[in-house]
């Protein structure tokens, strides 16, 4: 197991494109699962569970693009399940971004793809998803073999809490519809039960907090917000409060600058969501109760004398209450250096370049050229390019690589644009690889 600590892992149920109660009851709990997932990535839920009811192809294409929408705006990890037939199926949840593709292993055909899958994506990367009890008990060597968590979901046969199956060196989560609170405490505490999931944890969800607390007090390993300096060791100005610089963590933008006092520094801390002191109201804030505009935590570090804290920020929406992204916005003195940049921008303001004249065609842009003539003629020329590189490799010094690897780039970002790609979409993809 990678991590010691119990999970709590809930679960949202696709059915026709909303979110809906239960595998059994397809009440509809929310019509945009999107916006679901964002309310359990708060800080609070360790990782998140996502069952794919589809009942045909289309559904299951549709299916797949709300699996990755979600996986796109949410910081947790998520595992992907239902509708898996086939090893295409795996490959399409993995590619949407999930940590892992959980099989049902009440059918038969999934106990054989596991072991396909383990060998081709790697065994971590797959779990057994088991509705009945008789699916665990009957396959043990093949889940020790080829898989890394089992998810037992309370399921066709009713296992009482306490006699969820397990598997020695494997941790299961147990998939529940409900279970009391000192009921959840003693299955945390089993060997062998790695989480909670399901129901019990998403009625749950405002209460994690205080149930993690509860759980810690009992030396249950819980995952907590942990500061690395208490409220004391800052240095506060002469109205007891500490200022705080809040950064967009995706763009380093630097959005607003704000006060904390030791409540609001606490509350961030445990709740994952940004907790101001207001000046001019004298009271607590959480950004984002009023309009949505939630910030929630990556990063908080203190400056060198302790007296500012920097905060890196996942910002919903607008940060300024003018309903600028920023509220720095008023520019004061700009550099007109034409050969001043940000290198790491170049890249993101060529392809903004180029969507442009896709929008705005202008007479004698290659880059037109280019898109009237279609996709064969961009993939003919970025081939080419890729030749280029190779054979500018294979010669002394690095000027000529260097152009044609800036060549490649532009001729690359031309067909990302005709496919509708975004180096976001590239750097969300690399930054999910890193992580795994």
């Amino acid at each position: 197991m990678s991590k010691a600590y119990k999970k709590f892992v809930p679960s949202i149920y696709l059915y026709q494109g909303r979110a809906v109660h239960s595998l059994r009851d397809h009440t509809v709990v929310d019509d945009d699962p999107l916006r679901l997932a964002m309310s359990y990535n708060n800080g609070t839920a360790d990782e998140l569970l996502i069952f794919d009811q589809s009942r045909n192809d289309a559904e299951h294409d549709q299916a797949i693009d709300m699996i990755r929408s979600i996986c796109e705006n949410v910081r947790i990890p998520v595992t992907g399940a239902g509708h898996i037939r086939r090893l295409e199926d795996v490959k399409k949840l993995l590619y949407a971004g999930c940590r892992k593709a959980a099989l049902n292993f009440s059918r038969e055909d999934n106990v054989e793809l596991a072991a396909e899958a383990a060998a081709r994506f790697g065994r971590d990367k797959i779990a057994a998803c088991c509705l009945a009890t008789d699916a665990v008990l009957g396959n043990q060597e093949l889940i020790l073999k080829n898989v890394s968590r089992l998810y037992y979901v309370d399921g066709i046969d009713r296992t009482p809490w306490h006699k969820a199956p397990r598997v020695d060196g494997i941790e299961t989560i147990a998939v529940l519809e409900e279970i009391s609170d000192e009921d959840m405490a003693v299955l945390m505490n089993m060997n062998g039960i790695g989480g909670v999931g399901g129901n019990a944890v998403n009625d749950r969800i405002s209460r994690i907090l205080g149930i993690k607390k509860e759980l810690e007090e009992k030396h249950i390993p819980v995952r907590m917000r942990k500061a690395a300096y208490p409220w004391s060791a800052f240095v506060k100005n002469s109205d007891g409060l500490l200022p705080v610089v809040v950064q967009d963590a995706a763009t380093d933008q630097v959005l607003m600058v704000a006060y904390m006092n030791e409540e609001a520094y606490e509350h961030t801390i445990l709740s994952g969501k940004m907790t101001y002191w207001s000046r001019s109201r004298k009271e607590l804030w959480v950004k984002g109760d009023t309009s949505g505009h939630y910030q929630y935590v990556r990063s908080l570090t203190g400056d060198c004398d302790m007296d500012t804290l920097l905060a890196r920020v996942d910002q919903v929406g607008a940060a300024c209450h003018t309903g600028s992204h920023t509220c720095f916005f008023n520019e004061d003195l700009a550099d007109t250096d034409p050969r001043s940049h940000n290198p790491g921008k170049v890249l993101e303001r060529d392809y903004q370049t180029i969507l442009d004249r896709r929008a705005n065609p202008k007479e004698g842009s290659y880059t037109n050229y280019l898109f009237d003539k279609g996709l064969d003629k961009m993939l003919k020329k970025l081939g080419e390019e890729n030749t280029e590189i190779i054979i500018a490799a294979k010669n002394p010094g690095s000027n000529e690589i260097i152009y044609e690897i800036a060549d490649y780039l532009y001729h690359l970002m031309v067909v990302m644009a005709d496919r509708n790609v975004s180096w976001d979409d590239i750097m969300e993809e690399l930054a999910r690889r890193q992580a795994h």
